[in-house]
């Protein structure tokens, strides 16, 4: 029986499995069903396309975008693996041709859009083959607390009763624990393993400044980044088309992308990025989901997003070849306003709103952080990790003050009310506001009620906002946002720890230029002409063949080429990520430069 580490090797072109991916392939074989939460970059795709291949009976895989199962089918074909993939960008006759693929046997993976997997006819045909095995890729979009819901997602909760022989495996990169639980029930009834692999890209450089003059500091975070690719998010069409406008007059090849340009040239601008290795795409969200660009060196938001979900979820599309990225968030209070008012705007459901307000909080909370962004970060999905050395906070950390007292007169207040309000009214209570919600529920007379009078709302706000990052209060999401006392918290209330604060209006130090460039580098031992003109090749060979560059090989083959140097065809079979298919396709001619002429 072929093994899992056999087609890793042979088909593939690895020599060992990155963490976590062994255990999930395995517990797909044994029949379980499966939510699995892996960073970007970690190698999802693997874990469901080994089985597949092992499986005896077709593999469908649930994708939300069009372009995303292109790439995927080709990259499995670049490998030698016949897959195959329906969906409304396709004539007739081709879909009839990639539905033959399934029925003879000759592909083992079918990619569909939900909508057209659940549409009677495809459920009815599926029947027949009797797949052993759906996988829900982006899985979040299943779930209204998800950063990128899609109604037509909802449909997949349909599928345990339908196919109750089959295993269910759901992948997402973005999902925090009310998120996770969400996927399960309405995927696997309650019947699943949920792996979470950690949320941690230790290569991601992570910045945020309050924002002053984008303009000036875009083009300073810039300024070291020349023959990189990168995005730059905006919050609105109009604002996009500025930016690009900007960029190119000051030299750079920016892309515009958003929903408002027809979908022909929407097409047009994803291709051109995709394919050219100095490329800025300027884009509203409506760009992102699906990239699998691994040489992302940068992604800067010049607005805030909308929660600290879709800000992981942003700024994951850099460093996926697992190689260093920097990521820059600038931020204002009127992004702030624009994302309240969006939040009332959504709807009229009260407990959506009120949920979406406190995700919003976290993010700020997360801006205002005077600890290790990383903490605050991977804090926020339930990840504890240490200081960080790869941000600015920890680069060049900000000027703080002692504010334990006020610290111990905030969680009191917290704790008094009974670990069930939001950051409003515990300000209200500290404040001593007379509202008509804390005379209902007696807080006026509580002992802290009226305490925090010396020090304005704003100051209070802010260190709410701290505390909630540096993980000394939590927001209990599911529980309507109530502010809940952490282990350090405690520690805080009965004086055994300190709290230090960076108050309103501080500005932390500029993070220096070393670091940053420290930050984007390769390693020593790799020539960077050598690595260039390997780009330029793969480049050629993918314009040739229309595929995405990085279907031909990701950054991390083409770095590990250019650090070896190989000589022979055998020595390049031993570059991870060469497997036996793309070595007879594309080996020689990267012989031809990798090889002393």
């Amino acid at each position: 029986m072929t093994t899992s580490a056999q087609i890793l090797h042979d088909i593939f072109g690895y020599t060992s499995f990155r963490p976590g991916q062994e255990e999930i392939i395995d517990l797909i074989l044994a029949g379980e069903n499966v939510l699995a939460v892996m960073p970007t970059g970690s190698g999802k795709s693997l874990c469901y396309q080994i089985p597949a291949l092992i499986l005896e009976k077709p593999t469908i895989v649930v994708s939300p975008l069009m372009a995303l199962m292109d790439d995927q089918v080709a990259g499995l074909r670049a490998d030698g693996v016949e897959a195959a993939c329906i969906h409304s960008g396709m004539n007739r006759e081709v879909q009839i041709a990639e539905w033959r693929k399934v029925t003879s046997g000759n592909a083992k993976l079918l990619y569909l859009a939900p909508e057209r997997l659940m549409t009677d006819n495809m459920l009815a045909a599926l029947h027949r083959l009797d797949p052993h095995l759906f996988v829900v890729d982006e899985a979040h979009c299943i779930s209204k607390w998800g950063p990128s819901f899609r109604p037509e997602y909802e449909q997949l909760s349909r599928l345990k009763d339908l196919f109750p022989d089959a295993r269910i495996a759901a992948f997402t990169a973005t999902a925090d624990k009310a998120t996770r639980a969400d996927i399960a029930r309405k995927l696997f009834k309650g019947e699943s393993r949920t792996i979470v692999h950690g949320f941690d890209r230790p290569n991601l450089r992570l910045g945020v400044a309050h924002k002053t003059h984008w303009s000036r500091q875009l083009l300073a975070f810039l300024a070291d980044k020349k023959g990189q690719s990168g995005i730059v998010y905006c919050l609105s069409r109009k604002f996009t088309e500025e930016v690009a406008e900007f960029l190119q007059e000051q030299g750079w090849n920016a892309i515009p992308y958003h929903a408002g340009q027809d979908a022909n040239v929407r097409k047009r601008n994803q291709d051109r990025f995709m394919s050219e290795n100095e490329a800025v795409m300027v884009a509203t969200i409506a760009f992102g989901m699906g990239i699998d660009k691994p040489d992302i060196r940068y992604v800067c938001h010049l607005n805030l997003p909308a929660s600290m979900e879709a800000y992981y979820q942003e700024i994951g599309r850099a460093g996926r070849d697992g190689e260093p990225a920097e990521t820059m968030l600038l931020y204002g209070y009127d992004d702030l306003r624009l994302r309240r008012t969006f939040i009332e705007e959504e709807g009229k459901d009260e407990e959506h709103r009120r949920r979406e307000h406190r995700r919003l909080d976290a993010l700020i909370a997360y801006c205002e952080s005077a600890e290790c962004r990383r903490i605050a970060l991977l804090g926020y999905f339930d990840e504890k990790t240490g200081p960080c050395g790869n941000c600015d906070n920890c680069l060049s950390p900000p000027t703080l003050v002692d504010a334990t007292r006020q610290a111990q007169m905030l969680l009191s207040a917290i704790y008094r009310t009974g670990q069930a309000f939001g950051a409003g009214h515990v300000v209200d209570v500290l404040l001593g506001a007379e509202t008509d919600k804390v005379r209902e529920r007696g807080h006026d007379r509580l002992p802290t009620y009226g305490v925090g009078k010396e020090f304005p709302k704003q100051y209070w706000q802010s260190l709410v906002r701290q505390a909630v990052a540096g993980g000394q209060i939590a927001i209990n999401i599911a529980k309507y946002g109530g502010l809940e006392i952490t282990e350090r918290g405690r520690a805080i209330l009965k004086g055994e720890m300190p709290f230090f604060f960076r108050e309103p209006g501080k500005k932390a130090a500029r993070a220096s230029r070393r670091a940053a460039r420290a930050a984007a580098g390769i390693g020593g031992d790799v020539d960077p002409a050598l690595l260039a003109r390997l780009k330029a090749l793969r480049l050629d060979l993918a314009r040739t063949q229309q595929v995405p560059a990085y279907v031909v090989f990701p950054d991390a083959t083409l770095i590990e080429m250019a650090r070896v140097r190989p000589t022979s065809l055998d020595e390049m079979r031993q570059i991870g990520g060469v497997g036996p298919r793309k070595l007879e396709q594309f080996g020689a001619a990267f012989l031809t430069i990798t090889r002393p002429s």
